[in-house]
């Protein structure tokens, strides 16, 4: 599992007392109470295994970053968490990285919005891919992260949040290439087998 200590940070952001403060902060979004899968368990799992993908991305270190910033803004009340992660990470990077930096942190986090990187984006398709790799994971696994993502979203009703995790996982299930590393499209018959099955479960509940 990827690291979330202050040395980890320091290899990406440098160890100034400004990034000493914003790697605080980063921690202290991550470890909110509210959050059941969205939290530092998370985060660095996906940093491992960005770590594990990154002979596939062309700026390993903007991946890292984007990782550390991709859901440090969440709320399960809003629809627009990766533009305020983005913005997060746009402010929170200045002065510690170099301005292209900050601009592909920013894109790379905005992109997890939707999971479709484009074929020739390699960053994108080692951050897209590390996010998602959970659904790839076997079936106990799988289920304990839908189970805490519907913790998450404890204040919809039973029937609202149906409805969205539906659409949810048909967006998944619809996109191009669920996994665009040459590593991860081996997971990607997995990862459809826990959606569909997911899909199914819900599909068949009483309205």
């Amino acid at each position: 599992m990827g690291g979330v200590g202050f040395e980890d940070w320091t290899a990406l952001a440098g160890s100034s007392p400004t990034a000493r403060t914003e790697w605080a902060a980063v921690i202290g979004a991550w470890s909110q109470p509210h959050r059941r899968y969205h939290d530092l368990a998370h985060l660095a799992a996906v940093l491992g295994i960005v770590d594990s993908l990154a002979g596939h991305a062309a700026d390993p270190a903007a991946v890292r970053l984007a990782a550390w910033y991709h859901d440090v803004a969440y709320d399960p009340m809003r629809s627009d968490n990766e533009q305020v992660s983005a913005a997060r990470a746009r402010i929170g990077l200045l002065g510690l990285v170099d301005d292209d930096t900050v601009a592909e942190v920013e894109r790379l986090v905005l992109l997890t919005a939707g999971h479709d990187a484009a074929r020739d984006d390699a960053n994108g398709a080692v951050l897209c891919d590390a996010d998602l790799a959970v659904l790839a994971g076997p079936p106990a696994a799988y289920a304990a992260y839908a189970s805490a993502v519907r913790v998450e979203y404890g204040h919809f009703s039973d029937e609202e949040f149906t409805a969205g995790r539906i659409a949810v996982l048909e967006q998944l299930l619809a996109l191009p290439e669920l996994f665009r590393t040459p590593t991860g499209r081996s997971w990607t018959p997995t990862a459809r087998a826990n959606l569909t099955a997911e899909l199914s479960l819900l599909r068949a509940r009483p309205s």
